[in-house]
C-alpha cells in the first residue's frame, strides 16, 4: 500500500488575469481538460495524488467531489477546476497516472513491433495483479459507465490503434496475408494475453508468452510465397 504522510499542501498557482477564465491545461491532452494555462506538474501531480490517497482509503468514487479533492490536495476547488472541466477529465488523468507509457515500436519488423504491443499487455496484467491500488481504481471506474466508456475511447482504444497501425504495415508490405479481417486479427493476437491477464488470474503470465502467442498466430496468417 502506498504511503499516506502528511505531504505539506499542495502552492496554488496564481489567480488567473480577468479574461483568463478558460483556464489551466493538464498533464495530459484529454476529455475535460481545460487550455490555455501555463501547467505547474507539481500542483496537478498532488492533486492526482489527493484522489490515489483517498481510493487507496477506501473512498468510494461516487463520494468523491471536487471540494473534497481540492481540501485533500490542499487548494481551492478553483485550482482544480482551472485544470479540469469535472471528475470524469479529472479520474481520466488519475488513471493515466497508473499507466505506463505505450512502447516505442521500431516499425520495422511485424514481428517484433507485435511482440513489444503483447509484452506491454504482459507486464500491466503483472503490475495490475500486484497493485491492490491499480484493482481498487479500475473496479471503482468500472462501476461508472460514463467514466469507463470514457476511459475505453481514449486509453484503451490507443492501444488498439496501435495494434491495427502495426498489421496494416505488414498486411501493406506483403509480410501477413492480405485476405484477413483486420480486426478479427487484431482479436487473435490480443485475446490470448487479455483472457490471461484480465479474465483468469489464476494463470500465469511468464517471460517468452507474448512471443509464443506472435509465433503461433503468425504461423497461421503469415503471407506465403
Amino acid at each position: 500500500m502506498r504511503a499516506k504522510g502528511a505531504a505539506a499542501p499542495a502552492k496554488e498557482d496564481a489567480a488567473p488575469a480577468k479574461g483568463d477564465a478558460a483556464g489551466a491545461g493538464g498533464a495530459c491532452a484529454g476529455a475535460g481538460r481545460r487550455p490555455g494555462r501555463p501547467r505547474n506538474e507539481a500542483l496537478e501531480s498532488a492533486i492526482i495524488e489527493s484522489v490515489l490517497d483517498l481510493l487507496e482509503h477506501d473512498v468510494p468514487l461516487a463520494e468523491l467531489s471536487i471540494e473534497r479533492i481540492a481540501r485533500e490536495a490542499g487548494v481551492g476547488k478553483a485550482t482544480v477546476y482551472r485544470r479540469w472541466s469535472g471528475k470524469t477529465g479529472l479520474m481520466l488523468d488519475v488513471m493515466r497516472s497508473l499507466e505506463e507509457e505505450n512502447p516505442e515500436l521500431s516499425g520495422e519488423s511485424v514481428r517484433d513491433d507485435l511482440v513489444a504491443l503483447l509484452e506491454f499487455l504482459r507486464r500491466r496484467g503483472l503490475a495490475k495483479r500486484n497493485s491492490a491500488l491499480m484493482r481498487t481504481v479500475l473496479t471503482q471506474v468500472k462501476a461508472q459507465p460514463e467514466l469507463w466508456r470514457e476511459y475505453h475511447d481514449t486509453v484503451v482504444q490507443a492501444r488498439r490503434d496501435a495494434l491495427l497501425a502495426v498489421l496494416r504495415r505488414g498486411i501493406e508490405r506483403g509480410e501477413l496475408r492480405g485476405d484477413c479481417d483486420i480486426d478479427v486479427l487484431a482479436d487473435l493476437f490480443a485475446a490470448p494475453m487479455l483472457s490471461r491477464a484480465l479474465f483468469h488470474e489464476w494463470k500465469e503470465l511468464p517471460e517468452g508468452l507474448a512471443e509464443q502467442i506472435v509465433d503461433t498466430v503468425l504461423d497461421g496468417v503469415r503471407a506465403r510465397p
